[in-house]
């Protein structure tokens, strides 16, 4: 079936700009220093960005070429910029009502400063968009800041994936998530 919405997404994309505020940010950096988050959907000039990102924030990141195909293939890719600088990313599967956080993430020196929180509040806003009922997520039991979010935000585990993450040590359990939208 022809999604409109999901080319429309698509469309907007390639032809995103918003020159005004570039001006603002190459020129008057201090005019927009305390600038809101804004969360635009990923372009491809992003990628090697969000890769450099995952490098810097996970000891086992994801490969360059996994966000190169989620963004291919029409995953929902979104970015959170903050004067002009890309400082999170969500990528989140949508499909027979359900959706799938694949990763999210916010640049180690921006994290604490709730992104984290908006960028997954913007994950679940494009499931239900899509006609998701239920989001889906994995993560380490060692990442208590993201577990405490995902609580805050309505997520229950409903279960673990055995050896789910690379850990120094072997492998490492990932606890699942789940929350009806």
């Amino acid at each position: 079936m022809f999604d409109l919405f999901d080319l429309f997404e698509r469309i907007k994309r390639f032809i995103s700009y918003d020159a005004e505020t570039q001006f603002y940010y190459r020129h008057f950096p201090s005019l927009v220093k305390n600038a809101e988050l804004i969360i635009r959907p990923m372009r491809r000039s992003d990628l090697k960005i969000v890769a450099a990102i995952e490098q810097s924030a996970y000891e086992f990141p994801w490969e360059p070429a996994t966000f190169r195909d989620c963004y291919t293939v029409g995953y929902c890719c979104w970015v959170g910029e903050k004067a002009g600088q890309v400082v999170s990313y969500g990528i989140a599967s949508v499909g027979a009502g359900e959706s799938h956080v694949l990763n999210l993430c916010v640049s180690p020196q921006n994290q604490g400063r709730g992104y984290g929180r908006l960028m997954l509040e913007k994950l679940m806003e494009v499931a239900r968009q899509h006609k998701a009922e239920t989001i889906f997520l994995e993560v380490r039991p060692s990442n208590k800041p993201a577990i405490k979010l995902y609580h805050q935000l309505g997520f229950n585990e409903i279960g673990s994936r055995k050896g789910y993450y690379p850990a120094h040590n072997g492998r490492e359990d990932a606890l699942v998530m789940a929350r009806m939208l």
